[in-house]
């Protein structure tokens, strides 16, 4: 009796433990259903939620109402917003606009992230040390960009306005972007770079509204410095030739005039620009006021070649028959970056022969293979 008693406990323990296992079972399974349903009723939730549409504030109107304009397709209307939201909105700030047209929320100023890549976050190691002669150029710079931001109470002793703008023109090669690095080094300012073709684009106001952005991005963090590099590519002289491409290129250039000079105090934004083809640039980009100097980076002459090919072989290990004046007399009408190149092309034949040191027929080589790539080219017509 007793035995068989204690054979039905134990039986009774197994199910018990069966049942107990199987309802964890269970329960974890209902645990991942939840979470399944939840994130199930969250999508459905967003595909119910009303899509926000983007608008700026143009102007908010005595009455109370403000004069919005929807992004993209530039529609213009007149909504009425409540009074918590009224005092937030300022002209040019970002709403979110639901179907109804009404202000939802304030999302603030937003850039374009084409805008924010083109902001310097970390000063080029590049110093006025590593660019070779150019003493007066280089002088000519500071005074209109590095000066008014690093010394602005000696301009206000003196009472004169600084320059507002400088443009560099030369060659290619000859040195005008590594001078803005170096300005970009110097000043104590936030440096803001890009090339002018990133300026030209196919829709109507798009490039127009980079402008913008990019000249608001400068004012909030000033004080700033803006290089436009190959500014030729959106500054080239108006023409009539009834093209939309055309159009909108010169959209955009009326956009950068207005900022350059406009009504607006563009305050301590300074602007530098660099080109090979001033020819090419419409007569209202070069005027004084936009840009107050215009200043041509020179093909290098003897001594700055000397100290060119000093600077870019200062690291190098040169064997004891090295004689640099013999490379300087067979580079004449060479650029930096043309005596750059011959510097890293003889490195490179030392390398690939696994030498010690670079020799002299590494550089007479690398000489005649850098010049006879350059082709002799003509470089008055960039002056």
């Amino acid at each position: 009796m007793v035995d068989g008693a204690g054979g039905k406990n134990d039986l009774n323990e197994l199910q018990i433990q069966d049942l107990k296992s199987k309802v964890l079972d269970l329960r974890m399974k209902n645990e991942v259903l939840e979470k399944e349903i939840s994130q199930l009723k969250r999508e459905i939730g967003q595909l119910k939620h009303l899509p926000l549409f983007v608008a700026v504030v143009v102007d908010v109107l005595d009455s109370g109402e403000v004069y919005l304009r929807q992004q993209g397709n530039n529609q213009e209307y007149i909504t009425t917003v409540s009074d918590e939201i009224r005092h937030m909105l300022r002209p040019g700030a970002k709403v979110a606009v639901n179907n109804t047209l009404s202000i939802v929320r304030v999302i603030g100023t937003v850039y374009d992230s084409r805008v924010r890549i083109m902001e310097l976050e970390e000063s080029p190691d590049v110093s006025f040390e590593n660019v070779g002669g150019l003493k007066d150029e280089i002088e000519e710079v500071r005074e209109a960009v590095e000066y008014p931001l690093t010394k602005p109470e000696t301009f206000e002793r003196i009472g004169v306005e600084p320059p507002k703008g400088i443009l560099l023109y030369g060659a290619p090669g000859t040195g005008k972007t590594l001078i803005a690095k170096a300005v970009a080094h110097n000043a104590n300012a936030r440096f803001i770079r890009m090339s002018g073709s990133e300026l030209v684009h196919k829709f109507i106001g798009e490039g127009a509204q980079l402008v913008r952005e990019l000249f608001t991005l400068a004012r909030e963090h000033a004080p700033s410095i803006v290089f436009i590099d190959e500014i030729d590519a959106i500054g080239s002289t108006r023409s009539h030739d009834g093209t939309s491409g055309s159009a909108e290129v010169q959209r955009t250039l009326m956009q950068l005039l207005a900022e350059m000079d406009g009504f607006d105090n563009r305050g301590d934004v300074r602007i530098m620009a660099a080109t090979n083809r001033v020819d090419m640039l419409d007569p209202a980009l070069l005027r004084p006021g936009r840009f107050d100097r215009v200043i041509e980076i020179p093909l290098p002459d003897l001594d700055t070649r000397r100290e060119i090919l000093r600077i870019h072989s200062a690291k190098m290990h040169m064997s004891g028959d090295v004689d640099l004046k013999a490379v300087l007399e067979q580079t004449e009408g060479a650029t930096g970056a043309d005596l750059q190149a011959i510097c890293r092309e003889a490195g490179i034949m030392a390398v690939r022969r696994d030498a010690e040191s670079v020799t002299q027929s590494d550089l007479t080589e690398a000489v005649h293979k850098v010049m006879k790539d350059s082709g002799g080219m003509d470089t008055r017509m960039y002056l």
